[in-house]
């Protein structure tokens, strides 16, 4: 559940970064957060991907 979140939040980053720069501090934010869900996957031992 967590990685498909995270794989959806780096998407939609990469589509910030590519053109979509309106909302592009949105999509930092939302990558920030998909970094911190792997982060609190790998600190409770689980696999992060």
């Amino acid at each position: 559940m967590l990685v498909t979140i995270a794989v959806i939040l780096l998407v939609l980053w990469l589509l910030g970064v590519i053109g979509v720069y309106s909302i592009g501090s949105f999509v930092y934010i939302l990558l920030v957060v998909a970094v911190i869900l792997i982060l609190v996957r790998i600190i409770r031992g689980q696999n992060p991907l």
